[in-house]
């Protein structure tokens, strides 16, 4: 609260605006007058500390500073009369680009970057072998773990990371997760190179929870990443999939979680291309439980989609998978598209003293109206997956259950699949991230049109442009997906 002097009235409240949020060598300037429209007695009103450069002209209450490139911080200027006072507050964030800029930036000054939370880590990981790095954020430093994630953003010049906390110092985001914010020992900070729109993720998880709140919730906020002190970019922070996430949606810890990792994970006894399969479990790894080498559950459930005939899988289905998380599952992928994720890129985990498998989407960049390669797919596209996945074959194939999924789709597109849900979602993202996503465009644009994994395209759009598709494509996807299902 900003706390100043006024001619009669010695506690009114002064309104100097702000937060604000510019870069180093934009100007800044703003005038504090009384909250209730009596006159401020500027000159008792002492305003400091004043940075280098900055001037308070108290015969106009008019604060001015134009930032030099070497000031990049949050400051807060605090107003006091006798033992009254309040703050202003100016983020002015690195202009990296600039000429002359000085680029490495004090973590301690600077927890924030145009309204987002800045992530600074140091070295910068390398490979894909955790090692020691230490993370500063929100004030408060790691000594963490790093390494670079992913399959084909390992090729990206902007590359995707997983950092590890220890047990007694985990990380903590207080403004988003829910209520309590979020504690983990592991997050994922997931590239936007791929999209540059840069919303898809947050977009695609955030449908994923709101489709049913019972579901493995994984949490998403954007975020600022610093390497080595250097401007990197605007990210996606995400949950790690793993025991830990687990253990907050009540299930148990020392359970198995296999992850999908291509293809052939399928549920069926041939791969991909047809071919028999090696083992049940080829196109999966274990990512927690023990013996680490025992795929003996997975094999099992493989096993029994692959063989069973309709009538056993509408027995049966219930007492192996929790049929709402499977269900809801072809239902995400069919809606909004994910290709990438209709097989693999899942999670699937099993408490091994019994009860119902569990299921958790991953890696969502083929999304919404593009490929993982970042091509166009029209909102008009139809594909019911069923040569991804066995259990949506069985499921469609089902004179029982068919209907039920088709109702189930039909409840979901007037809730959380309706435009007015999910574009209100993207507007809160933009809101957000808006001047963020415009840096990150100027830092990563060249790089984007002419990576080797797209660069033959020839329809690029700018962030505006890929926005302006997005919520176009969102909007046509919910009527053909009205006509269809």
């Amino acid at each position: 609260m900003l706390v100043s002097a006024c001619v009669g009235e010695p506690e009114c409240i002064p309104v100097g605006g702000g937060p604000y949020w510019i870069e180093e060598g934009q100007p800044i300037s703003f005038t504090v007058t009384c909250e209730d429209g009596s006159d401020l007695d500027a000159e008792r009103l002492a305003v400091a500390p004043l940075p280098p450069g900055a001037t308070w002209d108290p015969a106009t209450a008019t604060f001015s500073w134009t930032p030099g490139l070497d000031q990049a911080a949050v400051v807060r200027i605090v107003l006091t009369l006798g033992e009254l006072a309040g703050t202003v507050t100016i983020g002015v964030a690195d202009a990296f680009d600039a000429a002359g800029n000085v680029p490495v930036v004090d973590p301690s000054r600077y927890p924030l970057e145009l309204g987002l939370p800045v992530l600074f880590i140091s070295p910068a990981p390398q490979g894909t072998t955790a090692e020691p790095v230490t993370v500063i954020y929100r004030g408060e430093t790691y000594a963490a773990e790093g390494e670079l994630r992913g399959a084909a953003s390992l090729g990206y010049p902007k590359n995707s990371y997983d950092l590890q906390f220890s047990n007694n110092n985990p990380f903590f985001e207080p403004d988003h997760g829910g209520e309590g914010g979020m504690t983990r020992r592991r997050i994922v900070l997931i590239s936007t190179f791929d999209d540059n729109s840069q919303v898809r993720q947050r977009l695609a998880y955030d449908v994923w929870n709101a489709m049913d709140p019972e579901h493995i919730q994984i949490q998403t906020f954007s975020a600022v990443v610093y390497l080595d002190g250097i401007y990197h970019g605007l990210f996606t922070v995400a949950d790690h999939v793993d025991a830990d996430l687990m253990a907050i949606h009540g299930l148990a810890a020392d359970g198995n979680l296999y992850k999908a990792y291509n293809h052939d994970a399928n549920f069926r006894l041939t791969d991909y291309d047809g071919n028999p399969k090696s083992t049940l479990h080829q196109g999966y790894e274990k990512k927690e439980g023990e013996p680490p080498g025992d795929f003996a559950d997975l094999d099992g459930l493989v096993q029994w989609a692959a063989t069973i005939d309709v009538a056993g899988f509408e027995s049966g289905r219930a007492a192996r998978l929790d049929t709402r998380d499977y269900d809801d599952w072809w239902i995400f992928a069919t809606a909004t598209l994910a290709d990438d994720s209709a097989g693999k890129n899942s999670y699937h985990h099993r408490d091994p003293a019994g009860g119902p498998w569990r299921f958790a989407p991953w890696d969502l960049n083929h999304s919404f109206g593009q490929t993982w390669e970042t091509e166009r797919e029209a909102a008009d596209t139809r594909d019911d997956y069923i040569d991804n996945n066995r259990l949506f074959e069985l499921t469609l194939a089902s004179p029982t259950l068919q209907p039920q999924l088709y109702a189930r789709y039909q409840t979901l597109r007037q809730g959380p699949l309706h435009p007015d849900s999910t574009l209100a979602l993207v507007d809160t993202y933009v809101a957000e991230i808006d001047a963020s996503a415009r840096r990150d465009q100027r830092r990563w644009s060249t790089e984007y049109r002419t990576y080797s994994g797209w660069s033959w395209r020839t329809n690029f759009t700018t962030y505006d442009e890929e926005l302006a598709y997005l919520r176009t494509w969102l909007a046509d996807r919910w009527t053909f997906l009205e006509s269809t299902y």
